[in-house]
């Protein structure tokens, strides 16, 4: 009989092994035509929008007033790029990002990479769990640190105990409290002149407050955690359709690459939408009143209620809290993720925690040293800044990784980009890589 030698890049038709597993109960493997769970890309683009960047987003549109809009449809390809060959390297690799990297890179490369994404991860899990104590707060009157450690012990029970499916349903149904902040700048009542002219023509200043801003708002839509998080929900993804062995989830198809992009678009114009709707909010109140002294997301929430009604304040708190029930998830799962891939241990939400001892424990690690974080007496703000600047030497270096993966025909096969993803791609790189170089020159001035 003749074997069948696979190509990089080729979904396999067919597993010799999958009629033998089949007879003792293993999950089949879905039929290539049936199509991906919707909703992926939903996910990965609300939990950009994260306590910590809504607190971003307020303050540029505190600081800057509607002329920052138009940073919002300028950043929403680039968003695409990243999150998209993210997603084409998990499902063609049938692995994750460190994984990969791992496989096919020296070693130094991927132990500089993964300090970077563990710093970054934890610290900004922590102030989104100290965001998100806050912005209770203003809801329910109780000790801001009973809430970090209620949020905590309910965000960890959710990763411990809950599978993939449910998990990636309940994301998906978070995602929808950003819905909040379109309210919320419906109820500020913008000046309709002064947004057209904000979202269409860009306004740039060369001063140490705009480019700072500018690069602040570059580095939160294009965080490292979305890299990673996005690759590995394909592969958990791959799985939970009964590809279980790495050679089941080798290569992809063009439908389910066409079905992925699709719904990624839709991902990340919902988040750039949230990310406008949060800067038009806070520009035609804060900014219009003259208050920008405004550094989180509870502060906006707050600020917003003698200005744009009790309703708007509290729209806007409420989609604090709603999506940082989504995002520190993704970030420490995120983390244990790359943790996990880089030396070899078994890993992955449709492992049970006595299977994957390791990967869980990880979990519970990251999740516990984000809850210290707001119990040390550290400054969350300059926290975030800490972790801004750490993100910002590992971002770009990550995002250079990810193209030359996915221009590598060794990893890739058939798959790797065609020319306009390419032009996106590196357009988008370089664009991080230059946030990187401002965030360093600002910091140091």
């Amino acid at each position: 009989m003749a074997t069948h030698v696979q190509v990089p890049g080729e979904r396999r038709k067919h597993d010799p092994g999958v009629e033998e597993r089949n007879k003792t109960g293993a999950p089949k493997p879905v039929p290539h035509g049936t199509f991906r769970s919707v909703g992926l890309g939903l996910i990965t683009g609300a939990a950009d929008d994260d306590p910590s960047a809504i607190g971003t987003y307020a303050t540029a549109g505190a600081t800057l007033g509607p002329s920052f809009l138009w940073t919002a449809p300028v950043t929403f390809p680039m968003m695409f790029a990243v999150v998209y060959l993210s997603s084409k390297l998990g499902q063609v690799a049938g692995q994750g990002l460190f994984a990969v990297i791992r496989k096919h890179y020296p070693r130094w490369l991927l132990y500089a990479a993964l300090v970077g994404v563990l710093i970054g991860n934890t610290i900004e899990a922590g102030a989104d769990l100290g965001g998100m104590a806050a912005a209770l707060n203003l809801l329910v009157p109780i000790p801001i640190g009973w809430i970090v450690v209620a949020i905590t012990i309910t965000v960890l029970a959710l990763q411990v105990w809950g599978s993939y499916t449910l998990i990636r349903d309940i994301f998906r149904w978070l995602a929808l409290a950003l819905l909040a902040y379109v309210g919320s700048a419906i109820l500020a009542k913008p000046e309709l002149l002064s947004v057209i002219k904000g979202t269409l023509i860009p306004h740039i200043q060369f001063n140490r407050e705009f480019l700072s801003m500018l690069v602040a708002v570059i580095g939160t839509t294009l965080s490292a955690y979305l890299y990673t998080w996005q690759s590995n929900q394909d592969v958990e993804e791959d799985i939970s359709m009964g590809r279980r062995r790495l050679s089941d989830r080798l290569g992809t198809t063009k439908e389910d690459l066409h079905h992925s992009a699709r719904d990624i678009a839709v991902g990340m114009m919902f988040s750039n939408l949230v990310m406008y709707f949060i800067i038009l909010s806070t520009a035609a109140t804060l900014f219009k009143a003259g208050r920008s002294d405004i550094s989180t997301a509870a502060q906006a929430a707050q600020a917003l209620q003698p200005l744009a009604g009790k309703a708007a304040g509290l729209l806007f708190a409420i989609g604090v809290v709603g999506v940082g029930f989504l995002a520190v998830p993704v970030m420490t799962i995120g983390a244990a993720y790359d943790l996990c891939q880089t030396f070899g241990w078994k890993h992955g939400l449709h492992a049970r925690p006595a299977e994957a001892k390791k990967f869980y424990v990880a979990i519970t690690v990251f999740t516990a040293l984000a809850m210290g974080m707001n119990f040390l007496g550290i400054n969350p703000i300059k926290a975030l800044v800490f972790a801004g600047i750490v993100q910002g030497f590992s971002t770009p270096f990550l995002m250079l990784m990810i193209m030359l993966i996915t221009n590598n025909r060794a990893i890739m096969g058939k798959w790797v980009n065609g020319r306009a993803i390419n032009i996106l791609g590196w357009i988008t790189t370089a664009a991080i890589f230059a946030a990187a170089i401002g965030l360093i020159v600002v910091w140091i001035r």
